[in-house]
């Protein structure tokens, strides 16, 4: 099913939509929470970096099965599936008594999470080849907006208020606390979700079939040999290796320099969702209709590169503002970094995403996604990790500049690239 004159794919794509925001918002409401939650079982900072790398070493083990699932057997049991999936792991990370418990939770959480690639080729499903960039970047926009939401909402239900009303009104068995409340509600949020996609969402693979496929490993490692692909791989996992290091240091930079808790990271982190949704949902389409998406991806990646590098550093830029309302010079000057940062992560994002769907064959969307975000989770899994040890081990704004340095070889590796369609190739995704 692809968008025709008429628009008969816009329904589809703005369910697909909504059931991406409401996911995102039940997973963006644990972002400030899991670093203080397992400190609060005695977990060090590097022990913190293998607890956020977890989601990411199942979601590289399930999102291409997933994707490859999609492909064969339909978009729409594979979204219900992971959607069933993210219920049972968050009520799990809230009625957790021991740091394993977290971890388990985390790693069922990130094999529902490989459902990314079903729900981009979804989106490849219901546009034409040339609104593919305008319908990727609504799903990117959804994505912010989950993040937007979400971890306000994980502020807002962890704060002393919330608690207190909590501990009045649900049963004493119910453990109440800045860190379970927060997952309730997103394993409650996401339930939600999935009565309502089990009503709205409808399948639009119709030509779904079973194939032989290779593993994973041999379907990489064939990727790699092709230029286009390879280089698109390369540069996810890249891209995915700087920000992951960073998003998992944040919240203890955060507190470590600032003094921020649960509700404040909450905030900052749903601004820099802001930021994203509206690059993301408004600017990169526009943008598309001027430049080429290779363009903007090495646009997207030097952006990023410099707001990633500043964060460390907006103290001491702090020092040479002056406050505007209520928020201080330092707030100030962290805010404007993240602000950057956000704007290039939104454009690099998005333009990577379409020159993937652009490099795949038709049939072979969920796969062609399904490989890049393997390799994505890949670096999510070491990046966490590394940058814990980066933390702990050398000083706070290594694992900042560390991740703004791996970014340089993106930009060299698209412009020496020429990106061509399928179509014009005879090639495939995988």
């Amino acid at each position: 099913m692809t968008e025709d004159s008429n628009g008969s794919g816009r329904r589809p794509l703005a369910i697909v939509l909504l059931v991406v925001f409401v996911d995102l918002v039940g997973f963006g409401i644990l972002i400030p929470i899991i670093p203080l939650y397992a400190e609060a079982f005695g977990a060090s900072e590097f022990v913190v970096g293998i607890l956020l790398a977890s989601y990411s070493i199942t979601q590289f083990v399930f999102a291409p099965i997933l994707g490859r699932l999609s492909d064969e057997r339909g978009r729409r049991p594979v979204l219900l599936l992971s959607l069933a999936g993210s219920v049972i792991a968050w009520t799990l990370f809230g009625l957790a008594q021991a740091l394993w418990v977290l971890f388990l939770a985390r790693f069922l959480a990130g094999a529902m999470g490989g459902n990314i690639a079903a729900a981009q080729a979804y989106v490849a499903d219901v546009t034409t080849a040339e609104n593919r960039a305008k319908g990727l970047g609504l799903i990117g926009a959804a994505f912010g907006l989950g993040f937007v939401f979400g971890p306000a909402i994980g502020g807002l239900v962890s704060s002393p208020t919330a608690l207190a009303i909590a501990d009045s009104a649900l049963p004493a068995v119910v453990p109440v606390t800045k860190f379970t409340i927060p997952s309730f509600t997103a394993a409650a949020i996401t339930f939600a979700n999935l009565v309502a996609a089990v009503f709205l969402l409808p399948e639009t693979n119709q030509q779904a079939e079973s194939r032989h496929r290779e593993s994973r490993l041999t379907e990489i490692k064939r990727a790699l040999a092709r230029p286009v692909l390879g280089v698109l791989v390369i540069s996810f996992f890249l891209a995915s290796l700087a920000f992951s290091g960073m998003e998992s240091m944040f919240v203890l930079f955060t507190k470590d320099v600032y003094g921020y808790g649960t509700t404040m990271n909450g905030y900052i982190l749903a601004y820099i969702g802001v930021i994203i949704a509206i690059v993301q949902g408004g600017l990169v389409g526009r943008a598309a209709a001027i430049w080429d998406e290779k363009s903007l991806a090495i646009g997207g990646v030097t952006v990023e590169f410099v707001g990633l590098v500043a964060v460390p550093f907006a103290p001491q830029l702090g020092q040479f503002l002056v406050p505007v309302g209520p928020i201080g010079p330092g707030l100030l000057a962290l805010l404007f970094v993240l602000s950057i940062l956000a704007v290039g992560n939104g454009f690099a994002n998005v333009s990577l995403t379409t020159l993937v769907s652009r490099s795949a064959a038709e049939r072979d969307q969920g796969s062609a996604f399904g490989l890049t975000q393997s390799a994505g989770s890949i670096a999510r899994a070491i990046g966490p990790v590394v940058a814990g040890a980066l933390y702990t081990g050398i000083a706070f704004w290594t694992p900042f500049v560390a991740g703004g340095l791996v970014l340089l070889p993106i930009g060299w590796l698209l412009y020496r690239t020429v990106i061509e369609a399928p179509e014009e190739t005879g090639g495939t995704a995988a």
